[in-house]
C-alpha cells in the first residue's frame, strides 16, 4: 500500500501543506488554519490510504510549500513540480494541463478552456472545484466568461486578493495548443469588472 508524506509550513500568516508520493506532489492546500489546512488535504486523499506527518522535509517537500507560498504572493514561479495525476480522468487530467500554461499576470475563461479541451464549460468548473493542486495548477486563473470572478474553494474574496497581486500590466495575449487557441485577458480586467460591481 502506498504511503503518503504530509509536510505543511506557515509562510508570512498563511499555513501551506503538500501531500507526496515517490518524489511527485501527491496535493496540496494552503489556508489561513493549520487545522482547515490539513482537513482539506484529508479529504484529497484515496479512502484507507496511509500517511504519515514529515518534520524533517526533503528538499523537494519544501521547495514546492515555498513554491505555493511565492505564488500566493503574486509571484511567477517558473520551477514545475511532478504531478501525480493518475487517479484523474483523462478529459480532467487535460483541463488541468491547460490551466497550468496560464501565465502569471493572465486568466483565461471557463469556456475558453472548454473549447480548447473539447468539453463543456460546467466540466472544466468541476475540475477547478475538484483541483487536488491550487495554486500549482492556478485555478484561480480562470474566471467567467463576462470576466467576472466566478468560485474559489476559499472564497471570492481569497481569490480577487491573489489576482490583485499579480498585475503585471499586460496586454491581451493567447495561448496555443495545437490546432486550438485559448485567449488571456489581463487580470487588470477582472479587477476592474469587480470593482464596477462593488
Amino acid at each position: 500500500m502506498k504511503l503518503i508524506h504530509i509536510y505543511g509550513k506557515q509562510i508570512k500568516g498563511v499555513w501551506y501543506c503538500g501531500a507526496f508520493e515517490n518524489e511527485k506532489v501527491f496535493a496540496v492546500s494552503f489556508g489561513f488554519s493549520e487545522n482547515r489546512v490539513l482537513q482539506s488535504l484529508m479529504k484529497k486523499l484515496p479512502y484507507g490510504v496511509m500517511f504519515k506527518q514529515v518534520m524533517r522535509p526533503t528538499v523537494f517537500y519544501k521547495s514546492v510549500v515555498e513554491a505555493l507560498s511565492l505564488i500566493y504572493r503574486g509571484e511567477q514561479v517558473s520551477q514545475v513540480f511532478p504531478l501525480n495525476m493518475k487517479r484523474l480522468s483523462k478529459c480532467f487530467q487535460r483541463i488541468l494541463k491547460v490551466v497550468a500554461a496560464i501565465p502569471c499576470g493572465y486568466v483565461a475563461t471557463y469556456g475558453g478552456i472548454a473549447k480548447v479541451c473539447d468539453t463543456g464549460a460546467r466540466v472544466v468548473g468541476g475540475a477547478m472545484a475538484s483541483n487536488p493542486f491550487p495554486l500549482l495548477i492556478p485555478c484561480h486563473r480562470v474566471v467567467r466568461s463576462d470576466l467576472t470572478l466566478g468560485g474559489f474553494g476559499l472564497g471570492e474574496k481569497v481569490k480577487l486578493n491573489i489576482l490583485e497581486k499579480e498585475q503585471k500590466g499586460f496586454e491581451e495575449s493567447s495561448l496555443r495548443f495545437g490546432e486550438k487557441v485559448l485567449t488571456l485577458f489581463p487580470v487588470e480586467r477582472v479587477i476592474k469588472h469587480f470593482k464596477t460591481e462593488e
